[in-house]
């Protein structure tokens, strides 16, 4: 038979374009032309655009080494494949937590219990270690985890109930070496969650009502234990006190290191990554692929003050406890119930009037805030700042702003004064080092492995909306928006991203939990989904379906082809990526001989099996 004339490249080529990435690669394994023809870097290109519906002017990933293995990464290494289940918890789970090393998570519920998981089983399924209930010490339940910089302790926050419903929560610190319980503090409002400053200290908060409009918030950073040869020794120091007005509050606590901020493990500036690309090939760099990140291949308390009303403290909040079908409210705090349900006339203006007086005593009474205290972060490489970062408010009840305070060196332990350093009368409050406003009501906050970026989860209000009244918020947006803040420039990076949707009124409105790792965004929802976004080009990947609200997602720090969401359905669900459940399901490929003596024994059986005729099998033995 004579041989049939082959194709022009070009003309292939041409028909490779007209064909869906699935088709392109079947045609691949036709021949060694059309195979050769079909990893042409221009044909992916333009399937990656229009597959994923990105805009042309968003450039390739900056580690990313040819557009066929960039689309693979996108289309096979995302966590979207269901592998386990876990239905330990007999209710609502709220919250999920890696550890650092990416060997265990911790999980939050309803049910009152802090539970344990075991990663690293040898058939790749996740069990539970360890379970502790809170009953014991009269909480309501669990709703947040955080493990220690070293993973030997877990911090544990949760609703205190006490003799009547409150505002109030509580801190747990547990030893991972022994499961026992080394430490608790006071936490209010208790969705302040609380946080790890470093390996051994945590922060905490706690709220002063000064008028029915007024409060404030004082952060406390508190010992995780106390050693016995230290027992003389603080193991509580005030950070900072800050004032509230028109009943905003400090909510949401979390610890920022701008050590990376200069190495990011991701930059999300376009402009940028383009000018750190010209900078390498100026360096030399030119014929060697630098990419700027990583490798894409890899495997990847204080006692109430005297004179204060403790009953009037502890009211309960507008609404009581939060019912069983919601989650973790952000709080209409609970001496503003009377102002809620009292009077009607002249309310407005009373209000008005405390705000006002407010503000003149908090202009006269707040120490100045030092304008290079967050400055040429990391410029010099050695300088390794700490920011706190936290929700609040000034214009409603509801968290609409971020506020960031810079942790000097010196409030890094509970050494000194219980109360911080020496102030004057006339710097009774602590000032914010800079205020980011989100025009939304913030329901969850994230931050990127390096630190540098921030992920905020927010309902928007309506545009150009104007607050008369704090209590009587803007309503508020279903959809959710996703925005996203550079630490650094401290300006928001970008459109928000957007898929997610909630339903809840203003004054119902729960956290949400996201989570970052190096390449994925990924967030709950009220709408039975849990949603993955690319960092980098800002689009939707994956959706995560369970039969309730997703509450809490969480990355491995390990892999983040492992992805952990947690539902108000009481389960745990498990993600992998296609690409690891083909691993995982795949025949176990023969050991290799790990010295050059089984090397050689090994290939001289073999060559005798295949001139001799002995019937040897591949381990030697007859």
């Amino acid at each position: 038979m004579e041989d049939v004339p082959a194709l022009p490249d070009s003309l292939v080529l041409e028909i490779f374009h007209h064909l869906p990435h699935n088709a392109v690669l079947k045609a691949g394994l036709t021949c060694h032309q059309w195979l050769a023809v079909s990893r042409d870097e221009f044909l992916w290109r333009e399937l990656f655009y229009s597959y994923y519906r990105i805009p042309r002017s968003v450039p390739r990933h900056p580690a990313a080494v040819s557009w066929y293995r960039e689309f693979k990464r996108l289309y096979d290494c995302i966590p979207c494949v269901e592998v386990q289940t876990l239905k330990e918890h007999h209710d609502q789970v709220l919250h999920l937590a890696f550890s650092h090393r990416g060997h265990r998570f911790s999980s939050c519920s309803k049910d009152c219990t802090v539970k344990l998981w075991d990663t690293e089983r040898p058939d790749g399924t996740i069990a539970l270690v360890h379970s502790s209930s809170m009953r014991d010490f009269n909480w309501g339940y669990t709703q947040f985890s955080q493990f220690n910089a070293d993973d030997t302790l877990l911090l544990v926050s949760g609703v205190y109930l006490g003799p009547h419903h409150s505002s109030s929560g509580e801190i747990a610190v547990i030893s991972l070496e022994n499961y026992t319980l080394l430490s608790r503090v006071r936490n209010k409002p208790y969705d302040v969650f609380g946080c790890w400053l470093n390996e051994t200290h945590l922060i905490s908060g706690n709220l002063h009502w000064i008028g029915n409009m007024t409060s404030c918030s004082v952060l406390w950073l508190n010992k995780a234990f106390q050693d016995v040869e230290s027992e003389n020794v603080n193991v509580v120091k005030r950070l900072f006190k800050i004032q509230n007005i028109n009943a905003s509050t400090i909510r949401t606590v979390m610890v920022a290191h701008c050590r990376r901020h200069d190495t990011p493990d991701l930059l999300l500036d376009y402009e940028a990554q383009s000018q750190a690309r010209a900078l390498a090939q100026q360096a030399g760099h030119k014929n060697q692929h630098q990419p700027l990140l990583f490798d894409l291949g890899g495997t990847d308390s204080e006692e109430e003050e005297e004179g204060c009303d403790e009953e009037e403290d502890e009211q309960q909040p507008h609404g009581g406890v939060r019912p069983l079908a919601a989650h973790v409210p952000q709080l209409k705090l609970a001496p503003l119930e009377r102002v809620i349900q009292g009077r009607c006339s002249g309310v407005t203006e009373e209000r008005e009037l405390e705000t006002k007086v407010a503000m003149l005593m908090g202009q006269s009474h707040t120490k100045a805030s030092d304008p290079s205290a967050l400055s040429n972060c990391g410029a010099e490489g050695s300088e390794d700042k700490t920011y706190l970062l936290f929700t609040t408010g000034s214009l409603t009840y509801s968290p609409h702003q971020i506020g960031i305070k810079r942790i000097m060196p010196d409030q890094m332990t509970t050494c000194g004064p219980v109360l911080g350093e020496e102030r004057s009368s006339d710097e009774f409050f602590d000032s914010l080092d800079h205020v980011i406003d989100i025009h939304g009501h913030i329901i969850g906050m994230g931050l990127s492995p390096d630190h540098r970026y921030l992920y905020v989860n927010s309902r928007a209000w309506p545009a150009n909306c104007v607050i008369s009244d704090p209590m009587s918020p803007p309503p508020i947006a279903e959809e959710i928006d996703l925005h996203v803040i550079d630490l650094k420039s401290l300006r928001e990076e970008r459109r928000s991203l957007r898929a997610h949707r909630a339903f809840t009124p203003n004054d119902e409105c729960f956290f949400i939990f996201l989570d970052v790792s190096r390449d994925f965004v990924a967030s709950g929802a009220e709408d039975k989904h849990g949603y993955i976004w690319d960092r980098h080009y800002n689009i939707c990947l994956a959706k995560l379906q369970h039969t309730d609200v997703v509450n809490s997602v969480a990355f491995s720090p390990a892999d983040q082809e492992l992805l952990l969401s947690a539902s108000d359905d009481s389960t745990i669900k498990v993600w992998r990526s296609p690409r690891m459940v083909r691993l995982a399901q795949s025949p176990s490929r023969p050991t290799r001989p790990r010295n050059i003596l089984a090397s050689l024994l090994s290939r001289r059986t073999s060559n005798l099996n295949t001139n001799g005729n002995v019937n040897i099998n591949i381990n030697g033995k007859p």
